[in-house]
């Protein structure tokens, strides 16, 4: 089971697109500008994630069209992961960086 979790949550940029997300739905303009990531990689990562059921994408009837992305329930239940991984890094990683 952890093999197949890694397998969709262990790509490059899904846990920062995921805790991203976690303030709530966002263009993908918005997320680009807030990750150092690609177009292109970015919009690889949204369509694996909407395919595994942890996005959902919301297209809405405007001119210019305006698209956001959201955490489906599947995709909010790993809140609390990140959350800790979070709460290690400020642990941990500030105190590797008080002793260089």
């Amino acid at each position: 089971m952890i093999t197949q979790a890694m397998d969709i949550i262990g790509k490059k940029w899904v846990l920062l697109i995921m805790y991203q997300l976690l303030s709530g739905p966002k263009r993908f303009t918005e997320l680009e500008a807030e990750m150092a990531i690609s177009g292109r990689l970015l919009s690889e990562r949204l369509k694996e994630m909407e395919m595994e059921g942890i996005v959902t994408r919301h297209m809405y009837p405007e001119i210019p069209p305006r698209v956001e992305y959201e955490l489906t329930p599947k995709g909010r239940a790993i809140e609390p992961v990140i959350n800790q991984i979070y709460n290690w890094s400020s642990d941990w990683l500030k105190q590797q960086q008080s002793t260089k």
